[in-house]
């Protein structure tokens, strides 16, 4: 099976773990953990695997933040409350969304075990050298319930794809704010507003970052893509893809696939029950 095709399939089965960003369940229990709301229970939430990081430890293995952001809320979420304790509070949230949505009877199915055992083969095998939130997540000890086996397993996963691509995003010369700016110009994922407002970026902050693609010949001046702008964001797309699809290829093209069908139920599961937000946050679905 070709890279981009693994690549697909794990775009949309991601969405099994990346749920835990959206669902009310996941700051409900790390704010009752000690947490404030906000911004720091996704930090602190994310990357509490790594343990009590600095926040230039959190700002490097997340990216795409504004500094001064994380440095409100790193390492002050430590003190109000230890990062296994978040680890484990994390996926107490996971559990009650997860039952919430699909219910008891659909991840207790045969289905979900399987995939459950695929997924965890796929990321005990993922190299993780130079993945930091990658080898931190793969370090945790695994749950017992296979539904969370599974959501443990594509978290660990789209870690792993994750680091991957803020190599590649270093190795393009983009900083974090400028991979924002590029991604919202394919008018897929966050849109501008959002992204500004969540990763902690103003307007004009945005905008000069706007302009420093422009200079590079990235961007023109009506914010799309020129040629070579378009051709290195294929690029980036095209290497992550290359980079992350080694761990997939432990369960073979089988196993791939069938892991590609189960996930895609629950993720159309989840979407149905209302774990994603339909406005406001990404752009719409592209025909």
């Amino acid at each position: 099976m070709e890279d981009k095709q693994i690549g697909l399939m794990f775009r949309q089965l991601q969405f099994y773990a990346a749920m835990v960003y959206f669902v009310p369940e996941t700051e409900q229990e790390l704010t009752s953990a000690g947490l404030e709301p906000g911004l720091m229970c996704y930090l602190a939430g994310r990357t509490a695997p790594m343990g009590a990081a600095s926040a230039s430890v959190v700002r490097a293995v997340t990216y795409n933040f504004n500094p001064r952001v994380v440095a409100v809320h790193i390492p002050r979420a430590w003190a109000l409350a230890a990062p296994e304790k978040l680890t484990a509070a994390t996926l107490v949230g996971v559990d009650r969304a997860l039952h919430r949505a699909l219910g008891a009877e659909a991840l207790t199915a045969p289905e979900v075990a399987e995939a459950a055992d695929l997924v965890r083969r796929a990321a005990e095998a993922a190299a993780v050298e130079g993945r930091p939130l990658a080898a931190a997540h793969q370090e945790l000890e695994w749950p017992a319930a296979p539904h969370l086996v599974l959501w443990h397993g594509v978290n660990t996963l789209r870690e792993h794809r994750g680091d991957g691509h803020i190599a590649l995003l270093v190795d393009a010369g983009l900083s974090g704010l400028q991979a924002m700016v590029s991604n919202a110009a394919t008018k897929r994922g966050f849109l501008p507003s959002f992204a500004q407002a969540h990763r902690g970026w103003s307007a004009h902050q945005w905008a000069g970052a706007e302009a420093e693609l422009c200079d590079r010949g990235i961007l023109d001046h009506e914010g799309e893509f020129t040629d070579a702008g378009a051709a290195l964001r294929s690029d980036l797309e095209d290497n992550t893809d290359r980079l992350a699809a080694a761990p997939w290829r432990v369960i073979g093209d089988d196993g791939v696939r069938r892991v590609g069908e189960i996930g895609g139920r629950l993720v159309r599961g989840l979407t149905a029950a209302g774990c994603f937000p339909t406005e406001g946050v990404f752009y719409p679905p592209k025909s």
